[in-house]
């Protein structure tokens, strides 16, 4: 890029940027321990804008009795607690429903740690703010450094108490803004003593054990740490959102820059030294993959790997950047995340690079700017060099190249005496570049120079004068072999270059091919089990060993998926896969933890949270691009892991809701569809019962005629209710038969006849219908049904049309009325169980099952059924039933009118 070019905004921080759109804002007031005031200050800040006009609604604060914070609730609208049930007693919660119905501008939720009671939504308050957000409203909650997941270790050092309530330091990093809620440990302990934190009593045993000067000092530290920390992320943010060049010196950020050689490991320690002389500074081991220049050997990319796992286990975090330009390439990078100290070594070689080329000190002390440079010489004591097994080849394997590049230079000298003798003043010195051209181009860089090294020698030798002598006669001669010389080495060193370049971009095509189909695989996953299983044989296909996945199962971890073969583990490798769950670090062979275990364990870990163990063996891993490829494809099977889990849960989420649903629906319609019906019976046959002698035989007749309408309504939604657990318990008996579907409209319209009242039933029947091969008495239910719907919602005066008919593959019946009709954004839905008109009139018109059984019962018989409304005037809806025509056999008897 060039120096005057505009920096254009990182398209990854506009994607996360992006990815807020449309949720709340998180405000985290954080405190160094309890009593510094942090709801206090909420609270203050909250009545202000209130004052202001803005909308605050308090979701929950607890005072613990303290007279400051509950005056400035008296001019604040707070929410009514929601009761649960617990072992006998009744507990009082956040209503996190009622906050998303009410949608605030703003809502308060204190203790954002709180550990919410058994059968809430959400175990942890933190995850009610975290859908409070998704939903778009802006939240205030209050927080204790203590309770952040990763210091949970480290208090418990300092305090010798170990915290249970826990936020994960990712939820909050989500949060927009962190304002710091600060006092002297003196203060605190001051408002301790006055009982403005707890009850005296209490108050002098906290201020003995967990409020010690030295405990409250330390955990402010901490905060201050803290909030430090998420201030210079946020800067980092904001500068790559606008396209901004760095270095800020807001907050320091250390990068390291190592090299294949002997002083890897001591940048590391340097940087790791200069992070704690700098109070933790974050810093970053970076490694520079030039495609222009060949790849390390295997001992190079050992020291790399080395140093990369140094890097992590002192708690640095490791990149490697690819580009030409080495300089360029590292100082874009330190721009772009604003690095202000970079470290860079000082071996003995760089004076002769200085001689030869652009040394790297020098370049880049011209053209750094905004960040210090630290050099750090060599040690006298070199580095131990790392142990590399070397592969299995043939002992010729290693000089096979060269051999051959002199094998082609002495062919090309034979070629060469030819030319010689039948061509005089021919030049001679292009053949032997073509063979130095041919060895670049077949077997790399310095087989290359082996050859053009050799091409010279017996050029010089054989064909300059005087021959067969290494002198050379003449001054023209000699400029002709130093050209030819020069011109040998160059093509030989470029022609090399090219074809290691074309065998690292065919082995990262190589590796970007298997990723994708590795993530096609584990995309298509729908079960954690079958995703463990693609995670282990993509494994095992890219080690090219045996490897094996672990999930969690109740408080350990068990082997799920294996490839070739699932298989045993042994006692240390059980151990070594336990230790990766449980602290997030890799274990077993080749690391640091639990050496002896056959196999590398690493963790899986997915966007919240680890998902997973997988282990393979160590040995089938050789250099950094095996080593990255396995990062890639575990990174991404954690990924696949955590998607499986998460549509799991949603799975079980959506049936828990569908069943709630019926199961409300349910109630609802046991509470007025069945207690109508009993209550008027009920109340019949207490008047006959009891004015019996008084009541005309009219009056009689009429009360007992309302216990038989009710009591056959009853009985009607009791079968329906019936019907519908028929249809979803599988318990549904088809017993098929060949029938005429006029005679089963017949049968039907007799059941509803007494229902029919003063409506006037059509029939449109064809003197000849095929049979069809249904059950008839599932489907009289199912026409009873679509009747009793017809008769509920239209007038007493009105018409009810049935007809038959049949089309190409089907018979046809059709059932219309002249009621009001049905929405049409309803159609779709009127077949839902419990569904109905959602009108007040409605009530009395039936559970809203009856659609739904002859849905159920129609489609069991292999048939459809569909609604269609308004059929004229606006008015009006018609049913339709289609059942299948079939071939029928010599039994079928003939047809009738």
């Amino acid at each position: 890029m060039k120096p005057d070019e505009p920096r254009r905004p990182d398209p990854d921080a506009l994607l996360v940027e992006a990815a807020k759109a449309g949720r709340g804002r998180l405000k985290v007031f954080l405190g160094m321990a309890p009593g510094v005031g942090k709801t206090y200050e909420m609270l203050a800040q909250a009545a202000r804008r209130r004052a202001d006009g803005g909308e605050v609604l308090v979701g929950v604060v607890e005072t613990h009795g303290r007279r400051e914070t509950e005056a400035l609730l008296q001019d604040l609208e707070v929410l009514s607690r929601k009761p649960i049930e617990y072992k006998g007693r009744t507990l009082l919660e956040f209503d996190i429903d009622t906050a998303l119905a009410r949608k605030p501008a703003l809502l308060l939720v204190d203790e954002y740690a709180h550990s919410n009671a058994p059968g809430s939504r959400h175990p942890k308050r933190w995850q009610d703010v975290e859908e409070l957000l998704s939903a778009g409203v802006n939240v205030w909650t209050t927080l204790n450094v203590q309770h952040l997941e990763s210091l949970v270790d480290l208090v418990w050092k300092i305090t010798g108490v170990r915290q249970r309530e826990t936020v994960p330091d990712s939820a909050l990093s989500r949060a927009d803004d962190i304002e710091l809620v600060d006092i002297t440990p003196d203060e605190l302990r001051q408002r301790l003593s006055e009982g403005k934190v707890y009850l005296p009593e209490t108050a002098r045993t906290a201020a003995t054990h967990f409020f010690k000067a030295e405990n409250l000092t330390a955990l402010r530290e901490l905060a201050l740490r803290r909030v430090a920390q998420t201030v210079d992320d946020q800067l980092l943010a904001a500068m790559r959102q606008r396209g901004v060049e760095g270095p800020w010196a807001a907050g320091e950020r250390i990068l390291v820059l190592v090299a294949p050689d002997a002083m890897a490991q001591s940048l590391v320690r340097a940087g790791r030294r200069l992070s704690d002389m700098m109070m933790n500074a974050p810093w970053t081991v970076a490694y520079v993959e030039r495609p222009n220049r060949p790849s390390p050997d295997a001992t190079g990319a050992a020291k790399i790997n080395v140093a990369l796992k140094l890097a992590e286990q002192l708690g640095g975090a490791n990149i490697v950047l690819t580009g030409d330009d080495l300089i360029g390439t590292l100082l874009d990078y330190a721009r772009q995340n604003n690095v202000t100290q970079i470290v860079v070594g000082k071996s003995s070689r760089s004076r002769w690079r200085a001689l030869f080329g652009r040394a790297l000190i020098p370049a880049l002390a011209q053209e750094v700017a905004g960040a210090a440079l630290h050099i750090i010489t060599a040690q006298a004591q070199p580095e131990p060099e790392p142990q590399v097994k070397p592969a299995a080849r043939p002992p010729l394997a290693a000089w096979r190249g060269h051999l051959a590049s002199i094998g082609l230079v002495a062919v090309a000298g034979v070629f060469a005496g030819l030319v010689d003798q039948f061509s005089h003043g021919a030049n001679l010195a292009m053949i032997f570049l073509v063979s130095v051209l041919v060895s670049g181009l077949a077997f790399g860089l310095w087989p290359a120079v082996t050859g053009a090294a050799v091409a010279a020698f017996v050029y010089n030798f054989f064909f300059l004068e005087p021959r067969l002598s290494i002198t050379i006669g003449h001054p023209s001669d000699l400029f002709t072999f130093v050209v030819f010389f020069g011109v040998a080495m160059t093509t030989g060193w470029l022609t090399g270059r090219i074809r290691d370049q074309a065998m690292a971009t065919s082995r990262r095509a190589t590796a970007i091919t298997a990723l994708l189909a590795a993530s096609r695989r584990l995309s298509a996953a729908a079960s954690r089990e079958e995703a463990a299983q693609a995670l282990a044989e993509q494994l095992a296909a890219a080690t090219g060993g045996e490897a094996v996945v672990l999930l969690p199962g109740g408080e350990d971890v068990v082997p799920v998926a294996g490839a070739p073969k699932m298989k045993p583990l042994g006692t240390a490798d059980v151990v070594a896969a336990r230790w990766a769950w449980e602290h997030g670090e890799p274990a077993g062979a080749d690391t640091g933890t639990l050496p002896n275990a056959d196999w590398t364990y690493r963790p899986l870990q997915g966007v919240r949270a680890r998902s997973g163990v997988a282990g393979f063996e160590a040995k089938a891993v050789q250099g950094g691009d095996g080593e990255r490829f396995v990062s890639a494809l575990l990174d991404q099977g954690a990924v696949a892991l955590e998607r499986a889990e998460f549509a799991a849960d949603a799975a079980d989420a959506e049936a828990l809701r569908r069943a709630d649903k019926l199961r409300s629906a349910l109630l609802n319609s046991v509470s007025h569809d069945l207690r109508t019906p009993l209550a008027t019976v009920l109340g019949s046959a207490t008047t006959l019962l009891e004015y019996q002698d008084s009541l005309d035989k009219a009056v009689q007749l009429d009360l007992l005629t309302s216990i038989r309408e009710e009591a056959e309504r009853l009985n009607r939604y009791v079968g329906n209710l019936l019907d519908m657990t028929r249809l979803e318990g599988g318990g549904l008996n088809i017993r098929s038969d060949w029938v005429d579907v006029r005679d089963v409209l017949g049968a039907a319209l007799e059941r509803v006849s007494r229902r029919l009242a003063q409506r006037e039933v059509t029939r449109d029947f064809p003197a000849e219908l095929p049979l069809v091969k249904v059950d008839s008495a599932l489907l009289e239910q199912a026409l009873v049904n679509i009747l009793e719907n017809a008769i509920a919602y239209s007038p007493d005066d009105s018409t009810i049309e049935l007809a038959a008919y049949e089309d190409r593959n089907n018979v046809v019946l059709s059932i219309e009325d002249e009621g009001r009709g049905i929405p049409t954004a309803e159609l779709e839905r009127v077949f839902e169980r419990f569904r109905r008109m959602e009108e007040s009139t409605d009530r009395g018109k039936g559970a809203g099952l009856g659609l739904a059984i002859s849905k159920g019962f129609v489609e069991a018989m292999g048939g459809r059924i569909a609604a269609a409304s308004p059929i004229h005037e606006g008015r009006g809806t018609r049913m339709l039933i289609s059942l299948k025509k079939e071939a029928v056999g010599s039994s079928q008897v003939p047809a009738h009118a």
